[in-house]
């Protein structure tokens, strides 16, 4: 079983004992991704590694790469990997948009009931935005929804699309969300919806939700309509704390919420389930730049540090996040997505001088 512990910083860590593990050395499924992502996780692999930390990397394809290599997005090893280890880093992959096949990332979410989608959203001193002091935790469903990806076609020119919510699914979320919040010394939590319209589906989510929420009595709960979250968000993100979502709202705001701190370039991301957890940069392959050793790691080696955590090495993920906001803080080494000319290596090296030097 998963078990969530403080952390001096408040930032929550998931923990679980490994079926990888010998001789301190922790077995992790690590899967480069496409386009950008061999080389952002690369990047993250130098990091978390000189925390000193022995991780037996365990590569695997899946996506394009893949699909091009043994003609399947998704091969049998790599299934047996991640079943083998319980976790892995990943990062990102190609899905392409209204053809081919399904989103990999769907795909595996599901395959391996990853049913809790955490995006720790924080403000850095260093990355300039019209927003001070934002510190949200999204929560997001992670296996249901529209994303279950039952559609057909009804008649020519007609398809339909179901949204599936159970009360299974929006208890456990609800629950996630709340442990989190109580055991991180969070304040609130706020479940974002549409039940104003779909009241029988969304109505379901909020019911589970307020049901779980009466057993969390000292933490504040609240619920907002989405778009109306949406516009506080951006006027006033300080009045959120914990937010629990659906899935497809999830995925819209999750990435709403990278955006008041400077971009999907800097917010880790982790989906955890009772048996293992991945964690991946949330950013896209970014084909266009792909090859050229400019793209941001610093995502995924921030999702690096969120496995470190769930390992039970919760000291050398500070030292990276610290790394990191000193590099950050600084501002001298800084990827052309804030507003400067180094390069992937050059941040990946900076953070690990920063490192070595706290």
């Amino acid at each position: 079983m998963t078990e969530v512990h403080e952390t001096k910083k408040g930032r929550g860590v998931m923990t679980l004992a490994i079926p990888g593990h010998r001789n301190g050395t922790r077995a992790v499924t690590l899967i480069p991704g496409d386009g950008i992502g061999p080389e952002v996780t690369n990047a993250a692999v130098e990091v978390v590694e000189a925390t000193g930390v022995k991780v037996d990397w365990d590569r695997q394809l899946a996506g394009a790469s893949a699909l091009k290599r043994f003609g399947n997005p998704v091969p049998d090893d790599l299934l047996a990997s991640l079943k083998r280890t319980g976790v892995a880093l990943k990062g990102p992959l190609e899905t392409r948009v209204g053809e081919g096949y399904r989103s990999i990332n769907v795909y595996l979410r599901r395959e391996l009931d990853l049913y809790a989608n955490l995006r720790p959203t924080l403000g850095f001193a260093g990355v300039h935005t019209p927003f001070r002091n934002v510190d949200l935790i999204v929560v997001r469903e992670n296996t249901e929804d529209l994303y279950a990806g039952i559609e057909h076609q009804v008649a020519p020119g007609v398809v339909e699309s179901v949204k599936v919510i159970t009360a299974r699914a929006s208890r456990r979320i609800a629950r996630f969300a709340f442990e989190y919040a109580s055991r991180n010394k969070r304040k609130s939590v706020t479940a974002i919806h549409k039940a104003n319209i779909m009241k029988l589906s969304d109505g379901l989510f909020l019911k589970c939700a307020r049901a779980v929420a009466r057993e969390y009595p000292r933490i504040s709960y609240n619920e907002q309509i989405v778009d109306a979250a949406c516009m506080r968000l951006v006027t006033d993100p300080s009045s959120f704390d914990v937010l629990l979502l659906e899935n497809l709202y999830g995925d819209i705001v999750s990435d709403l919420c990278a955006g008041l701190v400077g971009g999907l370039g800097i917010v880790p991301g982790a989906n955890y389930g009772e048996r293992g957890a991945i964690f991946e940069a949330v950013h896209g392959t970014a084909p266009d730049i792909a090859g050229k050793n400019i793209a941001n790691p610093t995502a995924i080696i921030l999702s690096g540090a969120m496995m470190l955590d769930y390992l039970g090495y919760p000291r050398q993920a500070a030292r990276i996040r610290q790394g990191v906001q000193a590099v950050l803080r600084a501002g001298r080494t800084m990827t052309r997505d804030l507003g400067g000319k180094a390069n992937t290596s050059e941040m990946s090296a900076a953070i690990i001088r920063a490192m070595r030097n706290a």
